[in-house]
């Protein structure tokens, strides 16, 4: 007979956000509607079509670590994945165990994406090559330039596999290890299959979430060239509109949300503190084009349901969704028609609101960044608001709790996250009660 299923919980958490680096102080800036968003000052902006980006502020990863001597020259997405990972382990407990813990058996899953580019030595660079008589970049010029300007430390800190690498020097984690990009679901892909390496058996402990920073010249552009981003620059702190008729795109933010995990008789085991179950995880394709959602929201719906039933939960025992709610035309009204779809008439009954609304968009970071607020409004059983929705779209019909938090029963409820390239992940939460 087959063993059942190890039960997963959380039992620490940690973030680095546009709104602050820990966990009561952003989470009580989120109670009161508060906006990360400002003017970008990481690089001069002025010209680009969105000036404005949800920025981590007055932030120092020194503070955090053991020794500020191996990370040195890090990018911003190893320094917030610290930041948050630190949080996370104290919140734990589990350095209080100290050597007593087999750290072959703590392993890391981390969604994460660049830390942002050196931009400023690479254009000077370029500038340096650039020969004004024939309009092209001379490849000796510009190389004296780049050696004199560019470090390789620099270059390899940028590749997204080495916030992971600092993580497990910093906790000597010595098990599994991975990392994915899946766009705008990474961070919740890398906490779902983490709750899988725990549940076979293949470690004790996981370290897992996310990080990111695309806000560079690059990120940006980009965005801006897919017309994704918002151009609200005279109203940075109300761009963010999820669910809004006039919503006009995402605002683009950066940071790091991480979680501790681990099986239920591990932490009961130790006398952890629990926060939430990890019920469920559902991943699916939409098989439609990079940048679209597939209109019916089929992907949508398929990750959302498959969470729902790993978590041995029915639809109707879910009460809180928060939503990947961007604040795009194609990504509300696609969301929306899926919860609708699959919910049924239960979907009247649902609470959803979107985090991005006060964050901006973490990109790889988003997804874990929403799954701490899910374990703090069922701990709280206060659901966070939808900030900056003063003129619902008609189509997107959902209560989205406008500007105010909302105090409510809270007991299952669903994180969603859907990336570029039509990755769709969710991840069913039960309320921890005993």
């Amino acid at each position: 007979m087959a063993s059942p299923t190890p039960r997963i919980v959380v039992t620490g958490l940690g973030w680095v956000t546009p709104l602050g680096h820990d966990i009561e102080t952003v989470w009580q800036r989120m109670m009161r509607g508060e906006s990360g968003v400002s003017a970008t000052t990481r690089f001069d902006a002025s010209t680009f079509p969105t000036t404005f980006s949800a920025q981590v502020k007055d932030y120092d990863f020194r503070s955090c670590v053991k020794d500020p001597a191996i990370h040195e020259g890090v990018g911003h997405n190893t320094a917030y994945a610290l930041g948050a990972a630190a949080q996370a382990w104290k919140l734990s407990g589990l350095e209080k165990l100290g050597n007593s813990f087999d750290r072959t058996r703590l392993g890391i899953y981390l969604g994460s994406g660049e830390g942002s580019l050196d931009f400023d030595n690479y254009v000077a660079a370029n500038l340096a090559g650039f020969d004004d008589a024939t309009q092209t970049i001379q490849g000796k010029a510009w190389a004296r330039a780049a050696t004199a300007l560019m470090t390789p430390v620099r270059e390899v800190e940028q590749e997204p596999n080495m916030p992971l690498s600092h993580l497990a020097m910093e906790f000597d984690a010595q098990g599994p290890a991975y990392n994915c990009l899946t766009a705008c679901a990474a961070s919740t892909q890398a906490i779902g299959e983490a709750m899988m390496i725990l549940q076979r058996g293949d470690a004790d402990v996981m370290l897992c979430g996310g990080a990111h920073s695309m806000i560079h010249p690059l990120g940006v552009t980009g965005f801006n060239r897919l017309t994704a981003l918002s151009t609200r620059n005279s109203e940075p702190t109300k761009a963010s509109r999820p669910f809004s008729a006039d919503r006009g795109g995402f605002v683009l933010g950066e940071g790091a949300g991480m979680i501790v995990i681990e099986s239920l008789d591990h932490a009961q085991k130790r006398g952890a503190h629990i926060f939430a179950e990890i019920a469920g995880y559902g991943s699916s394709a939409d098989a439609y084009r990079i940048t679209d959602m597939h209109p019916e929201g089929r992907g949508p719906m398929a990750s959302m349901r498959q969470a729902v039933r790993n978590a041995g939960l029915s639809i109707e025992d879910i009460d809180y969704i928060a939503a990947h709610g961007t604040g795009t035309h194609e990504n509300d009204s696609t969301e929306t028609r899926a919860i609708k779809n699959l919910f049924g008439d239960h979907a009247k009954k649902l609470a959803v609101s979107s985090v991005k609304s006060m964050f901006g968009h973490l990109i790889a970071a988003a997804g874990a960044v929403q799954l701490i607020a899910c374990c703090l409004a069922m701990r709280d059983q206060t659901a966070p608001p939808t900030i900056n929705l003063d003129n619902p779209d008609p189509e997107c019909d959902l209560d989205y709790i406008p500007h105010k938090p909302r105090k409510m029963t809270i007991n299952a409820c669903l994180s969603n996250s859907f990336g570029f390239g039509g990755q769709n992940d969710s991840l069913a939460l039960r309320r921890w009660n005993t």
